[in-house]
């Protein structure tokens, strides 16, 4: 049974996470109406890979007998300036996230809770990968600067990018 402070915790989660899933279709939505197909392509695929992690974490706590606890998710910001911004955004969001998991994992720690601190560590890899990988599109979109044609290129890579459920 998982205490009622980690159930909490993990609610909360369960909520940033959802939001992540809006934010990051608002920036694909943004992508869109700009003709940036590949960027809105790559951004719905962040999207439905943190509705992943909702669920993920939402299947956990009922497991250990927890209970789910929804709230409002946030509105999220629906403009920017330039796609570069949009991408520095979900970096930075991403390096926020792993704030919020490292915060899971300490009080999952300070509770003792090893079979929750066991499947945070999922969660703390994927972060890790999350950070890398925004983290060199935005090097790359600074390369690119105001260059059309290396957006264009930039566009054609994102594309490329497909979610895919991780096997258990």
């Amino acid at each position: 049974m998982i205490s009622k402070k980690m159930n909490g915790v993990i609610n909360g989660q369960i909520n940033a996470e959802l939001y992540s899933s809006y934010l990051y279709l608002s920036m694909s939505t943004w992508f869109s109406e700009r003709s940036l197909s590949g960027f809105a392509s790559w951004m719905r695929a962040q999207a439905q890979e943190e509705l992943y992690h909702s669920t993920k974490m939402l299947d956990y706590l009922l497991e250990r007998g927890g209970s789910a606890e929804f709230e409002a998710i946030d509105k999220p910001q629906c403009s920017w300036s330039s796609p570069l911004e949009v991408i520095q955004e979900t970096a930075d969001h991403e390096a926020k996230v792993t704030g919020l998991i490292n915060d899971l994992v300490d009080a999952a720690l300070a509770e003792r809770d090893h079979a929750t601190n066991n499947f945070l560590q999922w969660f703390v890899a994927e972060q890790v990968e999350e950070e890398a990988s925004v983290g060199e599109v935005v090097e790359k979109m600074k390369m690119i600067g105001d260059d059309s044609a290396g957006m264009f290129a930039m566009d054609l890579e994102m594309g490329k990018r497909v979610f895919t459920l991780p096997a258990e």
